[in-house]
């Protein structure tokens, strides 16, 4: 079993992005470890513990990227900020371990065709809870690893990330069953085979559709401990008025993005500043996406609400739209149950942020912008939301100077791009300290600036306006996943064991 539980570990932390050493297909000793503990554990109780040892073991390689916002800007001295990493990778090894418990009993009372169907789902649905319960962190996905490779990634397209790592896990699983099952293997080669068919296909018929639009994303490389500076800002908007003005004399974009609060200073407020960029985008007569906090004032007895919004100017300068972040970090942005915690944020910022209330994709000409602020680009629902809005281009702004030169720019980067397959979007993604990129509707990077650089990076891109498969049934999937996981669930705990148990591993 310890072998097991090393392969999960070294599985994870070389299969995820990280900035030295990735080679996707080791994601898949992930599942493959925890269905082993499962088989070879003799007792459900010994399932669950070594699978939660085996996942937070893992999880906890991939993560630790979380100790440099808790420690270098929420100035919690080191051995406070150092169990953090440990800690949400415990919590997500309670998942793990349900995986490993729920294995134990599948294998010894379902075939091992029946077995691999039902990991797949059960792994699907484990992820969609992972998504949406307290608050959501579905950070790890099993389909993120694969996105370096277009092809394996296209399945997104039909049944979205988390269907897909299901058939990744059902793969890794029939593999493992090979010694006890002879369907169980042949439905893992016949499930690989099908994502590499699918995949090659959609990548070699793949067209260019939607009226073309020039973009160019600005990566102004500001130092966090210097961003909220009053007197770093006007610097700050003189660095990204000069890559702006790179970018145009090279491509006349059609379109600017600049990052999560690039702008801050609260713009809605008359001041030199705001009249800075106003005169720049009249000047440049080039709309403007841009990030900055914003607020309601307070009208009693209703309390003032502050805001990450990204605002989007038109070629006069005037504000024509602008999009509210919806999914705030949680202890970054807003401390959950503040009123009876005794607990601050975690990270500076301008105050306690509130939710959005968007509706309508903001929009100038025949660009119509599915806007996702920072971590918004990990949850697929939020990238459905912004396509049924009528979004016609995926657009994410962030900040990652937050996480260092770590992993987490890269994972990030790799969750973002299947949002891109998922909906069928071109993605302009446009972050302070990197990568910034253009990716076309298969998750293809066509340009992209390094990390920790100033950089101007421009493009074409398609506006497009069809759906994909999983976009249409995206509400019916999450009830047919969840109901077939839990049927599954359901099966394994009341069917007796077989009379003729398989064989054991030896591990």
């Amino acid at each position: 079993m310890p072998v097991f539980i090393l392969l999960c570990a070294l599985g994870a932390w070389s299969g995820f992005a990280n900035p030295y050493f990735q080679l996707p297909p080791a994601v898949l000793l992930l599942p493959f470890g925890l269905a082993g503990v499962g088989l070879l554990a003799e007792t459900p109780r010994r399932a669950m513990k070594m699978g939660w040892l085996a996942g937070t073991s893992a999880a906890v390689g991939c993560l630790y990227w979380i100790y440099i916002p808790v420690q270098h800007y929420g100035n919690l001295p080191w051995y406070l900020a150092l169990p953090c990493p440990a800690l949400l990778a415990s919590a997500l090894g309670v998942y793990y371990g349900l995986f490993a418990l729920f294995m134990q009993r599948a294998v010894r009372r379902l075939s091992g065709f029946t077995t691999v169907l039902a990991a797949g789902f059960l792994w699907a649905a484990m992820e969609w809870c992972v998504g949406h319960l307290l608050t959501g962190f579905p950070w790890l996905t099993l389909s993120a690893a694969f996105s370096p490779w277009p092809w394996a990634v296209q399945g997104a397209s039909l049944i979205g990330a988390y269907g897909l790592s299901g058939v990744l896990a059902a793969v890794s699983v029939g593999l493992l069953l090979a010694p006890s099952s002879r369907p169980a293997p042949a439905l893992a080669v016949l499930l690989a085979a099908g994502i590499a068919v699918f995949g090659w296909r959609v990548l070699e018929s793949a067209a260019p559709g939607g009226v073309s639009a020039t973009v160019g994303l600005v990566q102004g490389n500001i130092d966090q401990s210097l961003k909220w500076d009053p007197e770093y800002q006007i610097a700050t908007m003189e660095r990204y008025a000069g890559l702006s003005t790179q970018a145009i004399a090279t491509a006349q974009p059609d379109l600017l993005v600049w990052p999560e609060t690039a702008l801050p200073f609260y713009f809605q407020e008359p001041s030199p500043l705001h009249n800075r960029v106003v005169s720049f985008v009249r000047t440049n007569k080039t709309p403007l996406l841009a990030g900055a906090p914003a607020y309601i004032p307070a009208t009693p007895p209703t309390k003032p609400e502050l805001f990450n919004r990204a605002y989007l100017l038109g070629p006069d300068g005037a504000v024509v739209g602008f999009y509210d972040k919806e999914h705030l970090v949680p202890f970054g942005e807003y401390v959950p149950l503040g009123e009876w915690l005794p607990l601050g944020k975690l990270v500076e910022s301008v105050g306690d942020f509130s939710s959005g209330r968007n509706q309508r994709a903001p929009s100038i000409g025949d660009i119509a912008l599915g806007v996702l602020v920072c971590y918004e680009g990990i949850f697929p629902e939020l990238a459905q939301k912004r396509v049924e809005e009528g979004a016609t281009l995926l657009v994410n702004i962030s900040n990652d100077a937050w996480f260092g030169d770590s992993s987490a720019p890269w994972q990030h980067l790799q969750l973002s791009l299947l949002r891109a397959v998922e909906q069928g979007r071109w993605l302009a993604r446009a972050t302070n300290t990197g990568i910034s990129l253009l990716a076309d509707p298969q998750g293809r990077i066509t340009a992209r600036s390094g990390l920790f650089t100033e950089d101007a990076v421009t493009g074409q891109v398609r506006l497009e306006t069809g759906s994909t498969f999983f976009h249409q049934t995206f509400h019916i999937q999450a009830w047919v996943l969840l109901g077939v996981a839990a049927s599954a669930v359901l099966t394994v705990l009341v069917r007796p064991l077989k009379a003729a148990p398989r064989r054991k591993l030896r591990v």
